[in-house]
């Protein structure tokens, strides 16, 4: 849904590496909300970027996360909300000590 959004809203598709690459639209304002914070976030086999050149910034890092979730199939949006609480519970940063985001920032 966000990626049509972001098309019907003047955003761009494109396959790269075997992945749908989305970038502008309204994915733009939605990345950069307080809510986000994020160039780039992965959906499965799809890639949302706020503009093209934040795409290209977390490519790589995003691809990974592709990958973690063909390993991962339906469990890796469960498994990737469990690491950030575990991560928390233990005293780190949701996001920066979540295992599955260690693992895409080795990649990069």
């Amino acid at each position: 849904m966000l990626a049509v959004g972001a098309r019907l809203s003047g955003g761009r598709w494109h396959v790269r590496d075997g992945v749908l690459a989305v970038s502008g639209g309204l994915l733009a304002p939605l990345l950069r909300s307080r809510v986000f914070r994020a160039y780039g976030l992965t959906l499965g086999h799809v890639v949302l970027g706020a503009d093209p050149a934040s795409l290209d910034l977390v490519w790589l890092h995003e691809l990974r996360h592709v990958r973690q979730y063909e390993l991962w199939g339906p469990f890796f949006l469960p498994a990737y909300a469990l690491s950030s609480l575990f991560a928390w519970a233990r005293g780190g940063h949701y996001y920066r000590d979540n295992r599955f985001e260690i693992d895409a920032r080795a990649h990069e």
